[in-house]
């Protein structure tokens, strides 16, 4: 235990002494968000900002010609992606595309690592999409999304602080379970931090810090659907760890949402399907 927090010390020292390369956010990703909260977000402006970043743009006309999305004819300009989807579906597959590109490590071994916490951001974002919709949180469905695929952004942030720890310091030896109690352990305030610094709305960042939390706002549903979708991909194994003994019709945000057996089991169908996504 003193090994554990030694190096969790070790960890938060670094991070403090301000030599770490933060992941910086997409600009762009975050203003069409920013766009599409809006009562009557404007097609014009999304088309605008995302024809404005030419390699986003790519990589999110590629993901709408994936075979999740992939219709009879290609889509070939953002603004046949717009028409063809739909505003807020584009805004999904922008944040999917802005965040995918900071779940990559020159290090083999934290690149699976970064995999599973990416397959994890999806099936929780999808997951929580679906619960909103479900549980007729009109007013939420614009950030659930969001919320879903940014509640362990923690993890990735501690893993990329280790990484670049191993990169100044080659001798370093971190076993594999420590590196998971760190994240385990830290991935909450230090996400909270992190979603600060990118400026992020306040509803999100208390996801992030507050998703394990036991004594949590059990009036915030926005954080009661992230808890149990999180909850969900565990008992599945999307992501990190897997516990088939879950039991989400146990589950007290499971009450909270007033959700019965058979939305649970179709809960986890949709999660099992987030896997083409995620690549």
């Amino acid at each position: 235990m003193q090994k554990s927090a030694s190096f969790f010390d070790v960890i938060n020292e670094h991070i403090a002494s301000g030599s770490v390369v933060l992941p910086v956010f997409s600009t762009a990703a975050l203003r069409i968000q920013q766009e599409l909260v809006k009562k009557e977000p404007d097609m014009k402006v999304v088309e605008g900002i995302l024809s404005g970043d030419q390699s986003l743009a790519s990589q999110v006309l590629q993901m709408a010609n994936s075979a999740f999305y992939h219709g009879l004819v290609d889509i070939l300009n953002v603004r046949a992606a717009i028409i063809r989807l739909g505003m807020q579906e584009v805004g999904r597959i922008v944040l999917l595309v802005a965040s995918r590109n900071q779940f990559r490590s020159k290090d083999k071994d934290f690149n699976v690592l970064m995999k599973q916490l990416w397959q994890h951001a999806v099936g929780c974002a999808l997951g929580v999409k679906w619960l909103a919709k479900r549980c007729k949180f009109e007013e939420l469905e614009s950030q659930a999304f969001f919320a879903g695929l940014f509640h362990d952004i923690g993890k990735l942030f501690v893993l990329m602080v280790v990484d670049q720890m191993k990169e100044k310091d080659k001798n370093l030896s971190i076993t594999q379970a420590l590196l998971m109690e760190s994240m385990a352990t830290l991935h909450a305030e230090q996400g909270y931090k992190l979603m600060q610094q990118w400026n992020m709305p306040e509803e999100y960042c208390i996801v992030t810090r507050d998703h394990h939390r036991k004594d949590y706002d059990g009036k915030n549903y926005l954080l009661v659907m992230v808890r149990l979708a999180d909850m969900a991909c565990l008992k599945l194994g999307i992501g990190l760890a897997r516990d088939e003994s879950l039991v989400l019709s146990a589950r007290e945000e499971a009450h909270q949402l007033n959700l019965t057996e058979i939305d649970l089991a179709e809960l986890e169908i949709i999660l099992e399907d987030t896997a083409i996504l995620a690549g």
